[in-house]
């Protein structure tokens, strides 16, 4: 939803940019008033996110205040439309570690999906319209977006969406994020058919609304520097499997040979991807002491976890492939572990189309690889990890962290 241009630097053309709307209800010329962004990048190093469209992203500074809270409402939440509170937690690259004083920049259409200008303020009157803010994170990474549901463009296919930018303390320019969209918009499957969201900046940006009396709230993470061109930190090196902690975790269709979908193909994320998932992956080395070990573990953390977690054991060992034999094999491994939770599956390979497997990303050729996702987003991940005391308290405390505040909750109705 964004064009990368060449950015400007002149403050004259860049005066000349706030007079121009994005929406269909022209405005009202403004005072001469430049944003001043807080540090300039003065070295002729690349620019952190790639270079921003014409006038957009210097729109962050206008009207910024000195002090600014982890929680923010903006002007929205009293107009028409739906009341929404997106709240979550800002991550370093490494998608666990929690980061304090970064600077959040949101705004959106209001609800006739028009960036419409208030004449209260100058910084109301621009592209960027009225129903804009800004959250820091708190010490923990938390923040808070109290707003309304955006409108959708009218006479445009784009799903109603909400922007972002991020400004870091240590990096010397912001960088936009991928836009916040709603996965009971209609126009968001025809929209991601044709305007597929790889590689999401920033993680996936889709919002999972659920109802709290009025109001639809929806939990948001966001890794800083995931899918960043040019981003000066990097995830750490090692075993590479499977995709970041961040990303939405792909649909794909895996042979369930044993467990509560027994004889189908069910997609693991389209069918429970509603709570907390566990995909169990094994590939051409597997362990079997060690896999029944895991099996074991996970079964009973499905249990004690009962509805808000499912459990999903993938394998796709590629040496001597048979889908007979492969079922046969599970059902007779369900049945000696006495398995009633968890769903023993099978891919011809890693790297299958058909299934869609290889949308995972997982290499084969490592002992495991272990994916938890929460409303279809992957929020942890583990490679290579043995059946010990210690790595199962790792994964339960894994599971505990990552578990959403909201799940209790109802979603809309929706298709």
């Amino acid at each position: 939803m964004k064009i990368q241009r060449t950015f400007l630097h002149t403050a004259a053309v860049f005066i000349c940019l706030l007079l121009v709307s994005c929406n269909s209800h022209g405005q009202t010329p403004l005072p001469t008033r430049t944003p001043q962004p807080q540090r300039v990048q003065t070295d002729r190093s690349p620019r952190v996110g790639g270079e921003c469209e014409e006038g957009y992203c210097e729109l962050m500074y206008f009207g910024m205040p000195k002090e600014i809270r982890s929680e923010d409402t903006s002007p929205g939440w009293d107009e028409k439309g739906q009341k929404l509170i997106v709240t979550g937690t800002v991550f370093k690259i490494d998608g666990r570690t929690p980061a304090p004083n970064v600077i959040i920049y949101y705004h959106q259409t209001d609800n006739d999906g028009y960036y419409s200008p208030r004449n209260d303020k100058p910084e109301n009157q621009t592209r960027h319209g009225h129903i804009r803010g800004w959250i820091k994170t708190d010490e923990n990474g938390k923040y808070t977006i109290k707003t309304n549901r955006p409108g959708p463009y009218p006479g445009r296919e784009d799903p109603a969406h909400i922007h972002l930018m991020v400004k870091e303390p240590e990096i010397a320019n912001e960088y936009w994020l991928d836009d916040l969209v709603f996965d009971d918009d209609k126009r968001l499957i025809p929209f991601r058919k044709k305007h597929p969201a790889s590689a999401p900046r920033g993680g996936s940006g889709t919002l999972f609304p659920l109802i709290k009396g009025d109001l639809q709230i929806a939990e948001h993470d966001i890794i800083l520097g995931l899918n960043i061109p040019n981003y000066p930190k990097k995830q750490e090196s090692g075993h590479r499997s499977g995709l970041s902690i961040g990303d939405g975790q792909p649909s794909f269709g895996p042979y369930h040979a044993y467990g509560p979908d027994k004889g189908s193909e069910a997609c693991p994320v389209c069918r429970y991807g509603r709570f907390q998932g566990v995909l169990y992956f094994v590939g051409n080395k597997p362990d079997w002491s060690e896999v029944r070990s895991w099996i074991a573990f996970l079964e009973q953390e499905s249990v004690k976890r009962g509805k808000f977690l499912k459990v999903y054991f993938v394998y796709g060992d590629t040496k001597g492939y048979s889908p007979e034999r492969r079922r046969t094999q599970l059902e007779e491994l369900g049945a000696q572990l006495n398995v009633r939770n968890t769903a023993l599956t099978f891919v011809p390979s890693f790297a299958d189309t058909g299934s869609k497997a290889n949308l995972n990303k997982i290499d084969p050729n490592v002992e495991n690889t272990f994916v938890i996702f929460r409303q279809r987003r992957i929020v942890d991940k583990y490679i290579a990890l043995k059946p010990t005391a210690e790595n199962f308290r790792l994964i339960s405390a894994a599971l505990d962290r990552t578990k959403g505040e909201f799940f209790d909750l109802p979603e809309p109705a929706h298709d």
